[in-house]
């Protein structure tokens, strides 16, 4: 069957390739019956009638709802589309598998398409037909709604011309734009070789990316630089190269220009750019066509040194494209938002009513630093004064507010318009996830590669890895803070997903009335901890299901859940499911074999259950791509026939008890293989050469029992070397009584050697005498960044770990019989260890000498030096080119050495060491454990940071009186276990003492007197385990606190009272084993205070209502561990609070459930969590 090829808007490439493959087999099947095969071409047509406009649709979904309504109905068709079409092919091909297994295929083949004809008759012809109506009956709508076909359609023409920015900005005032403006007028202000070069301001739509252009364009700094030609041109979505480029002419000869030849625009362009500096803005580029762009810049550079194009694009491919340097722009922070928020929705000259403020912080809170929603909502409300109006804007969808005032809509609709079809349906997908949900890049990706969306031309998991970056390049997510496999969409982008995917993406809460629709195809449902799944009863109107996904309420970091609802039900109820999660299920035990009637799963995560042994009839899910079991800690063994699902392409099973792999694997050519731990035994199940042809692990693998092998020759059948996936591999041998072969273990671990993409490798209790020479080849680790030997107490001498040029974390221990580090250790080269920041020695018995004085130049870029617990070792500590950044020493009583310079200091129990590099006043070094931190300027170290906890040796005297005065620099200061310490001894002003921990002093009676004078920079205080202490008189504490911890010290607490009324600026307080039946006293408390928390307080029974209700800030309220604590006020808890933890307060717990005594006095509270 020789149909046209159908676009791609609505119709997958799953569906085109479907009908084509069907077509063909359909001639043998239903030969001299042509009505199958016309009905199939049928199907074929009709779906192209729908495709070829649904470009049409997509844009004017977003001003008519009448498309929007036809275009979901057209989604949720194509999708009944690929689940029949996928019936069909499934029981086609089951046949022909049944057919040839057969020895005499020929007859059983005749049955069995008798068999096939019969089934079709019966179960797909009507419903074919029915499908054939339905697209019929879309067809003819859409003719009554305009839609035209996709030639006759422009990206974005559904909201007419847009308004074109020109270079003089709408507003004299930009907020939150300092830093960037300073970025771009820097970078067009400074000398730059490059011939042309060009900036990027990239950002979502509606960030601020052509304000902060203009911006820059218009200041004064700008025009110093001297630019004879400055031109600004609006480019949008079309980039027609003579266009563009006759855009430009106009502009840089401010008149216009009607020529049709590009090559006429070009030669007038470079006539009046040759021999001058010119400055040009490229505003609202779309363009990621490489030759499109070389053709309009052809003439652009024939402008002199100095020259710059600043671009402002959404997407990173257009900043690729043009080869520019990025700058990415970001929402405005809180601070600024509500300024700009305020210019807008306030009259100068009146101050609004509180409650239209409160409501306006929250609309600023909704639009996440947005400005252009900032802006747009903010002058929808300037001339409303109502808190009625001002409510009914807050609680509306963008999509609700009035369309000629609102431009949010156009903005972000645009960005998602622009799309190729098959990231507008990965957009799609994120309609189920709530707002600010923080997701990895992995978990979204395993979800995508279940969907018919899929481009075949590489792995699922390659192409939605494409598509991610693709949405992250064009903005549509973000990094999630510092997290680099966090990320996040905006709330708006988030509306945007939820719009255009309708009720087909449901995300159903507990206790949530809204029925789940027909329509729905994917769900994901919130569970809290614990909490039981007993079905959706009438809420739920979907039989076709594809995505069944459970998960936390996103506040839990722990999460389990019961399911009351059989799981047998559950998978018969719901047959087309292409992703089944019951992860964290906590009865599940057993997994029923219904599981193998799901002919079109692709995913199943069963990770986190109680399940022993998996079901058989998993292998006959022939369309299983995925299968987690992470974390079943009673697993034990894998399906014998996992290799017969020819389509899995992730299996992950970490943390099992599964010792054993699966034969046949390594068939599978694209599966990747997750498992964490491989166990050596003397059976064959669980030898060494099962893993030879398994070069599909990936990330982590951890082989323990290396001692069980018997002929080294097994190892090198591992073929470790060719395992180029794995990132981290750890080699362990264990410890079982029998005299040890040292000569084996060395053939072992020679034969054991890894691949060169290795990142991270971890070798313990390795019994050879020396280490391979694998070491010693070049380039044998070039990625390698971490390294860990542990307890390989016969190796006499180190590997020359110093010529590892990559490696950035050395943890060596337990060498038992090394007694001298020498050279070798390094390399005998003058550059070792070049990008090592990380180095720790510990547990080395009889190590007693580290020659590193011949050696120069070596730790260039070291930051930490950790040596612990190797008590012979003497002598001088190598001399580093560079400071530390930390250098702890700890258990190391016979060396006396001068320190190398460091920031911070940790000695513990070691000998007499000394500093030369900085004044201290501290007489003893010896007698204490100290930490300590340095800043360093003008060739000194200041020191800053200070830990002291006294211990009892030769070197040290005990304490009676701490004198704070000899270190008049520090910034933090830890005092620990002076058991005879009284007082704390000052006389003078310390304005640098922020943090102060006093701990462990049964002796300590009182604080320095006047410390609200002394220590005016303090803003942190803990004490600990000093019950003798108390304030010596009111008032005498720092004003500037915020953080205040008190543990185990209930006489100081009782001295508080009248003490904290002055401190307007605590925030913090958490109290400990405090010996009180009722607290907090009336007017004990400050009112700034935000958080509150009691823990381990065994005698608490009541909070005191008066206390508490003074303290109109708080915000959180953590109870713990007060197991005698009855109730909660009568008048209940502070309005303000937001956020309520409570943990092994069992009488209190009962009376806060739903339903109990006190639940109504927190039944408002945002985020509860009650354990």
């Amino acid at each position: 069957m020789a149909a046209e090829l159908i676009t791609g808007t609505l119709v997958s490439t799953f569906v085109q390739m479907t009908i084509d493959n069907l077509a063909s087999r359909f001639v043998d099947i239903f030969r001299g019956n042509k009505s199958n095969k016309k009905q199939l071409s049928n199907l074929k047509m009709k779906l192209q009638a729908i495709d070829v406009v649904a470009d049409d649709a997509e844009q004017k979904q977003f001003t008519d709802l009448r498309v929007r309504d036809w275009l979901l109905t057209a989604k949720g068709i194509m999708l009944d589309t690929e689940d029949l079409l996928e019936e069909i092919d499934h029981a086609l091909s089951k046949s022909q598998v049944e057919a040839e297994s057969q020895s005499s295929a020929k007859k059983v083949w005749n049955s069995l398409k008798s068999s096939f004809v019969s089934f079709f008759k019966k179960e797909i012809e009507s419903r074919m037909e029915k499908l054939i109506e339905n697209l019929e009956y879309l067809a003819t709508q859409s003719h009554d709604l305009g839609l035209k076909t996709a030639d006759d359609v422009g990206v974005g023409s559904v909201f007419g011309s847009k308004l074109r920015s020109t270079y003089l900005p709408n507003e004299c005032v930009i907020y939150g734009r300092d830093d960037d403006k300073e970025f771009v007028i820097n970078w067009l202000t400074s000398d730059i070789p490059n011939n042309l070069p060009i900036l990027s301001i990239v950002g979502m739509g509606g960030v601020g990316k052509t304000t902060l252009a203009q911006h820059v364009f218009n200041d004064p700094r700008v025009d110093e630089a001297k630019y004879d030609v400055k031109a600004w041109v609006c480019v949008s979505v079309e980039f027609d190269v003579l266009k563009i480029s006759r855009k430009i002419l106009e502009d840089v000869t401010g008149s216009p220009d009607q020529s049709t030849n590009t090559d006429m625009v070009h030669r007038r362009l470079k006539e009046n750019l040759s021999g001058k500096k010119f400055l040009l803005v490229l505003d609202d580029v779309w363009n990621e066509n490489l030759s499109n762009w070389e053709e309009v810049q052809k003439p652009l550079l024939f402008g002199i040194q100095g020259s710059r194009i600043v671009v402002t694009t959404r997407s990173k491919e257009v900043a690729s494209t043009m080869r520019s340097k990025e700058h990415f722009l970001k929402q405005l922070q809180e601070e600024h938002s509500s300024k700009l928020f305020a210019k807008h929705a306030f009259h100068d000259d009146t101050q609004p009513n509180s409650e239209c403020r409160e409501i306006g912080m929250k609309i600023i809170k909704k639009c996440k630093g947005l400005p252009l929603a900032l802006k747009t909502i903010g002058s929808l409300l300037y001339n409303k004064s109502s808190v009625s109006e001002w409510e009914t804007v807050f609680q509306n969808e963008i999509w609700e507010l009035p369309k000629e005032r609102c431009n949010i809509v156009p903005a972000l609709a645009l960005s998602y318009i622009h799309l190729p079809s098959h990231l507008k349906a990965c957009f799609a997908y994120c309609a189920m996830f709530p707002k600010d949900y923080e997701f990895k890049k992995e978990r979204l990706i395993q979800l995508w590669m279940t969907e018919n969306f899929l481009q075949q031309s590489k792995t699922p998991e390659e192409t939605c890895q494409q598509y991610f970056n693709d949405l992250l390049s064009r903005s549509f997510f973000q990094r999630s803070g510092d997290v680099e496999e966090l990320f996040v969409m905006h709330d708006l982008l988030n509306d945007l997903a939820k719009y255009v995917a309708g009720d087909i993406y449901f995300r159903w809460e507990l206790g949530q009335t809204n029925k789940i629709q027909k329509v729905t195809r994917h769900l994901l449902f919130e569970l809290s901890n614990f909490g039981h799944f007993r079905g959706f009863g009438t809420l739920c109107k979907t039989k076709r299901l594809r995505t069944f996904l459970p998960t936390s309420d996103r506040k839990l970091v722990y999460f389990y859940w019961y399911c009351n609802m059989g799981i047998d039900e559950l998978l018969t109820k719901f047959k087309f499911l292409h992703i089944l999660s019951l992860s964290h299920c906590s009865n599940l035990e057993v997994l029923p074999d219904s599981v193998g009637n799901l002919k079109h799963l692709r995913s199943l995560d069963l990770s986190f259950t109680n399940i022993k042994k998996l079901s058989e009839n998993i292998c006959s899910l022939s369309h299983l791509q995925i299968l987690k079991l992470n974390c079943c800690s009673l697993l034990e063994e894998l399906s014998s026939n996992l290799h017969l699902i020819i389509t899995l392409c992730r299996l992950e099973f970490i943390f099992t008890k599964v010792r054993k792999v699966p034969p046949g694997l390594e068939k599978l050519e694209n599966l990747k293989v997750i498992m964490n731990t491989f166990g050596v035994d003397h059976s064959m199940e669980s030898s060494i050469q099962r893993l030879g042809k398994l070069n599909n692990l990936y990330e982590d693998l951890r082989i323990w029992g290396l001692q069980d092998i018997e002929n080294p020759e097994d190892a090198l059948e591992a073929n470790l070397k060719n395992k180029t996936h794995l990132m981290s591999l750890t080699l362990g041998w264990e410890r079982t009584g029998n005299s040890i072969d040292s000569k084996k273990a060395e053939n072992v671990l020679q034969n054991l050697q890894p691949s060169k993409n290795l990142e991270v490798l971890s070798i313990f209790n390795y019994s050879g005498n020396k280490f391979p020479n694998w070491w010693l080849l070049d380039d044998s680790f070039p990625k390698l960044v971490t390294l860990v030997l542990r307890n390989c107490e016969s190796c006499q001498h180190l590997p020359p770990l110093g010529l590892l040029p990559f490696l950035k974390n050395l943890y060596i221990s337990g060498f038992d019989e090394i007694v001298s580090i020498d050279a070798n250790f390094h390399g005998n080269n003058s550059s070792s260890f070049q990008s090592l920041k990380n180095l720790e020695f510990s547990d080395m018995k009889q190590w007693e000498k580290w020659e590193c004085q011949t050696v120069t130049g070596a730790f260039p870029t070291l930051q930490i030096l950790s040596i612990k617990d190797c008590p012979k070792l003497k002598g001088q500590l190598p001399k580093l080119p560079v400071p530390l950044g930390t250098l702890k020493i700890t258990g190391c009583q016979q060396l006396e050495a001068f320190l190398p310079r460091t920031r911070a200091l940790d000695l513990r129990d070691s000998g007499k060491l000394q500093l030369d590099w900085a004044t201290m006043k501290w007489p003893r070094m010896g007698g204490h454990h100290m930490k300590a931190l340095f800043s360093e300027g003008d060739g000194s170290h200041t020191l800053d940071d200070l830990e002291i906890e006294e211990s009892i040796s030769d070197y040290s005297i005990p304490l009676t009186t701490f004198p704070l005065d000899s270190f008049p620099t520090v910034k933090t200061l830890v005092l620990s276990g002076f058991g005879n310490l009284q007082m704390i001894s000052q006389d003078d002003v310390h304005n640098h003492l922020q943090y102060l921990l006093i701990k462990e002093c049964p002796e300590l009676e009182s604080l320095p007197a006047n410390m609200h004078m002394l220590l005016p920079s303090l803003w942190m205080l803990e004490i600990i385990d000093c019950p003798r202490l108390k304030l010596l008189s009111k008032g005498c504490l720092p004003s500037n606190l915020e953080r205040m911890k008190f543990i185990n010290c209930s006489r100081f607490v009782g001295s508080l009272k009248g003490a904290l009324g002055d401190i307007s600026s605590l925030e913090r307080l958490e109290i400990s084993k405090l010996d009180a039946a009722c607290f907090p006293d009336e007017s004990l408390l400050p009112p700034s205070l935000a958080e509150l928390i009691f823990r381990d307080c065994p005698n608490l029974e009541r909070l005191n209502h008066k206390g508490l209700s003074q303290l109109s800030s708080l915000q959180s309220l953590v109870l713990e561990d007060c197991p005698k604590l009855q109730c909660l006020p009568e008048q209940g808890l502070p309005p303000s609070i937001s956020n309520l933890k409570m943990n092994n307060c069992p009488l209190l717990k009962q009376r806060c459930q739903r339903g109990g005594q006190d639940w109504e006095k927190i039944a408002h509270i945002q985020y509860l969590n009650m354990y």
